[in-house]
């Protein structure tokens, strides 16, 4: 009956006409449309995000997150801090974004002996400070005993624990007081003759002295480095264990020299008096910002091409966003895209997406049973399907990791993913198609992706593996707690990697995980022995677990950084460690939108 009755709605004379005029019409602008259409260029859409025109002078305009919280390179942890830091102090060398390798800074060479325990740094003659003052290696001694007496306070304390240290009364009885011998130079390194020593100028710094350095009358027995001055452009580094990477070590923030160590690090008050020995200086400061103009006493300033950096804070990457659209700012970092936000931003050719120098992974609990079996934590390692995870929970905005480190090739000592050669582990553990295999303790902390993760490995051990796991889901707050008690079976970490330094790197991933054994973990660089540490677990055979699949940590994926850059800005490399060079950096303000340049012409 409905459908008779709308039947006979629709056939009805009147509705019948006004029905076939409106089609008359529709089908009258169609035929206009096409007819039209070769002489009407069609809108395209613009490749980038904010094609916006450049600043009218050299500056740059960067948004790393909220105003810096100190100026201080001590206390440089993460951006803000550590982009300003690495603008206004230079290191002895720094790292080229692009192949994180170390390159020439305020030290023009280096060399160090076979054992890569003492390492000779030769700094430049021409380094000066923005007071005219020349950069010399009593500076860097001052700073880097600054850091060995405030070493718990200090942004990166890990990164101090390979320093040699000695007591200020053993310094100054000679030990530690010889050069070093090198065989191994860098290839910036050439023959020269030492430098003559000569006096600090009147009201410099007394080499080894500073106001917040331990006097050794005081405090004989204070820890201190065993880094020394040799003469003003000559200082002397010795470690504990052997680090080739040492040069990339010391392109962190912590590690840039400060003139006196008393002066205002505060962004929001007189920092802009503080005196700098980077490409740029401090000339405004407070709530909207920080400010920097290019130093004209820096040694390299010839090439330093922006006349001014402004860092301008914003609450929160929506903030930033419609700011860079506006055409307010150069480029946006340091935020945290939603993915709904990250699907907008993807077509977009300013837009950039990098492998970021962190790692999410899986902290295995091996003193208990049945995880003591260097098997089953392989076994657990190799049933993990990377790829799909990084696709399907992670949207393919990550890279699955196979190693431990992003930034380094060791496909040789990669993680075998064989769910097959996994099941034959877990057989000869003991456990043949996982039978009497106790349910997983996985901890993780409450985070949707996180969840996500954690379930889908779950699904992953249960389908290849055919185990059980418990989800425990703990308050970020209370993760390290939970880890510190060792109650748990799995616990899920993320590290941050501050350097490019590849033994700093694994120890940070590595920190309090696995045996005593004076090495690293992964046996691809020696490290500190952890103190404490009971010897490791042994395998059925007797023989002391010592190659790469100790397995006491599994990684899952390597996480991914975010940036928009505007297209007439060049050299801004942000790198696996997202630290990019402002020196390098340069803005064409010739450069027009393709709109605008169409219109002109």
């Amino acid at each position: 009956m409905r459908l008779q009755g709308f039947r006979s709605v629709i056939s009805s004379p009147g509705l019948r006409t006004r029905r076939l005029a409106a089609l008359s019409i529709l089908l009258s602008l169609i035929a206009a449309l096409f007819a039209g259409c070769d002489a009407v260029e069609q809108p395209k859409t613009t490749p980038f995000y904010a094609e916006t025109a450049p600043p009218p002078v050299p500056e740059f305009r960067w948004s790393n997150g909220r105003l810096p919280k100190s100026l201080d390179p001590a206390l440089a942890a993460a951006a803000p801090e550590t982009d300003v830091v690495r603008a206004l102090f230079e290191g002895l060398t720094e790292i080229e974004p692009k192949t994180l390798e170390a390159r020439p800074a305020a030290a023009e060479k280096w060399s160090t002996d076979a054992a890569s325990t003492t390492w000779t740094f030769t700094l430049r003659a021409n380094a000066k400070w923005s007071n005219g003052r020349p950069v010399t290696a009593h500076d860097f001694e001052r700073s880097w005993q600054r850091l060995a007496a405030d070493a718990d306070t200090t942004a990166h304390p890990e990164l101090l624990s390979n320093f040699k240290r000695q007591t200020a009364k053993e310094s100054a009885n000679g030990e530690n007081r010889t050069a070093a011998s090198p065989v191994k130079q860098s290839a910036e390194a050439v023959d020269e003759p030492a430098p003559e020593t000569s006096p600090p100028a009147e009201g410099e710094p007394q080499p080894g002295v500073g106001a917040d350095v331990p006097k050794e009358k005081d405090q004989a027995a204070v820890p201190r480095f065993a880094v020394r001055a040799q003469d003003d452009r000559t200082l002397l580094v010795t470690l504990e264990y052997p680090d080739p990477d040492l040069p990339k070590l010391v392109a962190h923030a912590i590690f840039r020299p400060v003139f006196d160590g008393k002066q205002p690090f505060d962004p929001t008050s007189a920092a802009t008096g503080l005196v700098t020995n980077g490409a740029f200086r401090v000339t405004a400061c407070g709530p909207q910002g920080v400010t920097l103009e290019r130093s004209a006493t820096y040694w390299n300033a010839s090439v330093v091409r922006l006349e001014r950096v402004r860092f301008v804070p914003a609450e929160t990457a929506e903030v930033a966003l419609d700011a860079y659209r506006r055409g307010e700012l150069d480029a946006v970092t340091n935020f945290e895209f939603s993915p709904l936000v990250l699907k907008l931003l993807e077509p977009y050719s300013d837009f950039q997406r990098n492998t970021h120098g962190a790692l999410n992974f899986y902290e295995v609990n091996y003193r208990k049973y049945p995880f003591d079996d260097r098997r089953v934590r392989e076994a657990l390692a190799s049933a993990i399907e990377r790829e799909k995870l990084t696709e399907t929970e992670l949207g393919g905005a990550t890279r699955p990791a196979f190693q431990f480190l992003p930034f380094t090739d060791t496909t040789a000592e990669a993680i075998v993913q064989d769910a097959k050669h996994a099941a034959e582990l877990l057989s000869d553990a003991g456990f043949p198609r996982g039978e009497n295999f106790p349910a997983v303790r996985l901890v993780v902390n409450r985070n949707d992706v996180q969840l996500r993760i954690a379930r889908s490995v779950a699904r992953m051990w249960k389908q290849n593996l055919n185990i059980d796991t418990e989800m425990i889901v703990k308050e970020t707050s209370e993760m390290e707690d939970v880890r510190e008690a060792g109650d748990f079976d799995v616990i899920r970490r993320g590290v941050v990697m501050p350097t490019a330094d590849e033994m700093a790197s694994l120890n940070a991933i590595l920190d309090g995980i696995g045996p005593s054994t004076g090495e690293s973990q992964l046996s691809v660089a020696e490290a500190p022995p952890q103190q404490g540490r009971e010897p490791g677990p042994k395998d059925p055979d007797g023989r002391q677990d010592d190659e790469l699949f100790r397995v006491y940590a599994i990684p899952l994926y390597f996480p991914t950084s975010y940036s928009l850059v505007k297209p007439y800005v060049a050299g801004f490399e942000m790198g696996g460690l997202d630290a990019p060079i402002l020196g390098d950096v340069r803005v064409d303000n010739q450069w027009q939108p393709k709109k605008a340049a169409s219109e002109s012409n």
